[in-house]
């Protein structure tokens, strides 16, 4: 069996526990001691095969937070593979788990598995993906679907704790970079928080199974009108950002996926289960203020 805190069987197993999403459901789950965390060096899903020799011996429900999110190095050879791997056959061998156990299984999806032309993408939308990522996160999607007992949460722009772009602009603001931000793709930011958050909520209303949006709510927004919130929000002058378009910033580089230019979703389905996502930008200010609070932010992850 899974050992959860209290030494007994876990209820529920976090794969992926050391992720953005892993990190924000330890939060919101801290006083749980049902629950077992996952890391790589417990359950590599680069690895498939290993799922198998895990007991699951009173697993009531799998949350597969863990993914391949490089989405340029999916591009290369050994990209590919990994990308595959983790997000395609890992998620099938963990429905085929779900399914002769009987263990709910949520996964978490992307908006990558869309070409981005829609300006609001809804669930059952036909899967269009541009790139290896989006294609191999697709496949993941199609085979948790056999699962009788399955939650996939489709999310996009996910910031967390650690390297994220809203921790990269309040770095480059304060050090008085001025950076050029792609202003042509348009979203919604989801805060780990609210992301752990929603499927702490499907979990406890038993939502019926299939596939849902989550993020947070409001008006979409591009990279670089939130680039210019954060510079405002942290005392700086939003003008140092300079929109750019996506062909613009990654001329003459080479490797690069791909990315949808629309990735908002709609929220119906989700809000029908009786959960209201907070708005984006008032969860996005609220973030930049901690961060400012805890002094200037660590460099993070490069600018989209």
């Amino acid at each position: 069996m899974v050992a959860a805190a209290s030494g007994g069987p876990a209820r529920v197993v976090v794969l992926g526990a050391n992720g953005q999403l892993g990190r924000a459901l330890r939060a919101r789950w801290a006083e749980r001691d049902d629950v077992a965390w996952l890391g790589r060096d417990q359950a590599d899903l680069e690895r498939p095969e290993s799922l198998g020799s895990i007991d699951w011996t009173g697993c009531e429900a799998i949350v597969n937070a863990a993914a391949y999110t490089a989405v340029d190095a999916a591009e290369t050879p050994e990209g590919r593979i990994a990308a595959w791997q983790v997000n395609a056959v890992a998620p099938a061998a963990l429905a085929r788990i779900a399914a002769d156990q009987g263990i709910g299984l949520v996964h978490v999806s992307s908006d990558y598995v869309f070409d981005g032309t829609r300006p609001e993408h809804r669930e059952d939308e036909p899967f269009s993906p541009l790139s290896v990522y989006g294609q191999s996160k697709a496949a993941g999607d199609i085979a948790v679907a056999t699962a009788p007992r399955h939650w996939i949460v489709r999310t996009s722009w996910v910031v967390g704790e650690g390297r994220n772009f809203v921790a990269t602009m309040a770095s480059l603001a304060e050090r008085g970079i001025d950076p050029t931000v792609v202003g042509d793709q348009v979203g919604r930011l989801t805060f780990a928080a609210e992301l752990a958050r929603a499927i702490d909520h499907l979990l406890a209303v038993d939502a019926p199974a299939g596939t849902y949006n989550v993020s947070n709510a409001g008006e979409p927004r591009s990279w670089a009108e939130i680039a210019q919130r954060v510079f405002e929000r942290t005392g700086h002058d939003p003008a140092r950002v300079t929109p750019v378009t996506t062909a613009a910033y990654f001329a003459g580089k080479d490797g690069i996926a791909p990315r949808p230019e629309q990735s908002a979703m709609d929220l119906s389905r989700l809000r029908a289960t009786g959960f209201e996502p907070e708005d984006h930008e008032a969860a996005l200010d609220a973030y930049v203020d901690a961060l400012s609070a805890g002094g200037p932010p660590q460099d993070a992850a490069a600018v989209r």
